[in-house]
């Protein structure tokens, strides 16, 4: 098939005969069909197909037309591609229609699409050649309009996807202190007290008294003994060791006045094989693979310690380095550090922004719903740390909902530049490339942003605007979006189309738009007015889209529009 529309149509008007003197007279529209009409925007695109049935002894056999499908809108018109047919004495490589039988032509029509052409004609151009003689037939109108529905898809209400803070309110520290036995003793040794580790444990607890922005958990005491002995000998020894290590800890308490410790709890385990593996594992001696492998074949305690007393030549080295250091009561206190409140957080950023630090920053923006609040302190995040890049990616979160593109586009990017892995600032560039229509460029920062909050929405998009409605709705999945309604009427999903607009929690302009468009779709015409009215309330440039759009066009409209 060559470059050129071309077929010769013998439709309409008076029976042609196939002498050389006779011409092709003006075709009727009335032969042609179109699908779909009237034609619909599919991606940037406006495809259909014309046919046209040719009857018989309608084309005359010395006879090659050109037919030119143009569009045309206001003051200007596009020609799709030409397609050429002819007669059977005709030379040439063009569909050849019988002159006794006539024939089906068939054709593809596409055009680049733009808003104009929501209000136009499908024109077919007729030229035609018929040996020396070269001649024009009229113009015929085979349809009507555009369809545009698919274009109200946009990346603009899709939200960017935020970096997160690290932000606790409270911060859980753990502080050990161990004290240590002598072999086969439970008493507490003085020595034993001087410790630095038990020394700030008792501090802490101590400064949590009184403190509200310190809470007490509990305390725990865990006495050991170390795996030789015996289980009845170390069984009693740990238990021991326990209850003096409590004695202890309570007149400690009593002593300096600490009374808000939260639950105390005790237990003790009489040998303590998992200590002497992980002392063993982490030690420098020669044979610990050898003990580990002991360790792993014997779980009986007894016969454990009996394969390790039987490895003499070790067994020193273990008595010296390892066992001493599980014979040991662990005090361990678990204190809760509560931050600031949210209402100390907005203060202290109204007060002294740098007093705050870049994580509860980032989350003090989360406490507002006003954008210019969430600007001001995204920049003070930036200033806090202008490497970090999460403030640069949620300063451009903010910009994109306000409608600045080109400046969330340039924080985006600056984000990248220190974070070039982030999923969020790839979503969030792809997202800055749909609103510009660069579907290749959107589509290979949604490819490496897998895992990025709202990704699912911003594919939604990216396939609305590919044309592919069916990826599209799978990838907006239970989203109550008007994005994912669209999705559902581009594939004549009415009725949940339908659902899903109606769950929209903040319906605006465009949901009552498309809610008018399920009325016509439906034929449902008081749908189609009172929400066409809601929608024009909304947003008065509607009513001029409105008064074009071919989903009306069965509708008078007319009091809604004017």
């Amino acid at each position: 098939m060559n470059s050129k529309l071309t077929f010769s149509i013998l439709l309409g008007g008076a029976l042609m005969f196939t002498s050389c003197g006779k011409k092709l007279t003006e075709i009727g529209a009335e032969y042609f069909s179109v699908n779909p009409s009237p034609l619909e925007v599919v991606g940037d695109k406006v495809p259909a197909t014309v046919t046209a049935q040719i009857p018989q002894k309608f084309f005359l056999k010395d006879a090659e037309v050109t037919v030119t499908p143009y569009l045309v809108y206001g003051d200007k018109e596009t020609a799709s591609a030409p397609y050429t047919v002819q007669g059977e004495k005709v030379k040439g490589n063009n569909q050849v229609i019988s002159y006794e039988n006539g024939g089906t032509v068939t054709f593809p029509v596409m055009y680049a699409y733009t808003p104009e052409m929501a209000k136009s004609d499908l024109m077919l151009d007729f030229q035609v050649q018929q040996g020396s003689k070269t001649y024009a037939l009229p113009r015929v109108k085979v349809a009507e309009g555009v369809i545009s529905t698919s274009t109200i898809a946009t990346a603009a209400t899709v939200e960017p996807a935020a970096s997160t803070d690290k932000f606790q309110r409270i911060i859980n520290e753990k502080y050990t202190a161990d004290i240590r036995f002598l072999i086969n003793q439970t008493n507490v040794r003085k020595s034993e007290l001087k410790s630095s580790e038990l020394a700030a444990l008792k501090q802490r607890l101590n400064e949590a008294q009184g403190d509200a922005k310190l809470e007490v958990e509990g305390i725990n005491i865990s006495s050991y003994a170390s795996p030789d002995g015996g289980v009845k000998l170390n069984t009693r020894i740990a238990e021991g060791r326990e209850k003096n290590t409590q004695k202890y800890l309570n007149q400690t308490l009593k002593k300096n006045k600490i009374k808000e410790f939260g639950e105390l709890t005790a237990d003790f385990t009489p040998q303590d094989w998992e200590g002497f593996q992980q002392l063993v594992a982490n030690s420098n001696i020669q044979d610990k693979d050898l003990i580990l492998s002991v360790l792993s074949m014997y779980k009986d305690p007894e016969q454990r310690e009996r394969e390790i007393r039987n490895l003499s030549a070790v067994f020193d080295q273990l008595a010296e380095e390892i066992l001493p250091q599980l014979r040991r009561s662990r005090l361990t206190a678990s204190i809760n550090v509560i931050g600031k409140s949210d209402e100390e957080l907005m203060a202290a950023f109204n007060a002294d922004p740098t007093s705050l630090s870049v994580d509860e920053l980032l989350y003090t923006a989360t406490l507002t719903d006003d954008n210019a609040k969430r600007a001001e302190i995204y920049k003070a995040c930036i200033k806090r740390d202008a490497n970090d890049y999460r403030g640069y990616n949620n300063l451009g979160m903010v910009q994109f909902a306000e409608g600045d593109y080109s400046a969330a586009k340039a924080n985006f990017e600056k984000a990248q530049k220190l974070a070039p892995t982030s999923n969020e600032v790839k979503m969030n560039l792809g997202l800055c490339e749909l609103m510009d229509n660069n579907l290749r460029n959107a589509n290979n920062n949604f490819g490496a942003a897998a895992g990025a909050e709202g990704l699912n929405e911003a594919l939604g998009v990216y396939y609305l605007k590919l044309g592919d409605y069916n990826n599209a709705v799978k990838a907006f999945g239970d989203s109550k979006s008007n994005n994912a309604a669209l999705a559902q009427i581009m594939t004549k999903d009415y009725s949940k189309a339908k659902n899903t607009l109606s769950a929209i929690a903040n319906p605006d302009a465009t949901t009552y738009y498309l809610l008018a468009v399920l009325g016509a779709r439906t034929n449902n015409e008081q749908m189609v007015l009172s929400n066409l009215a809601q929608a024009v309330k909304l947003d008065g440039s509607l009513a001029q889209k409105a008064a074009t759009d071919m989903e009306f066009a069965k509708f008078n409209i007319s009091s809604v529009v004017m």
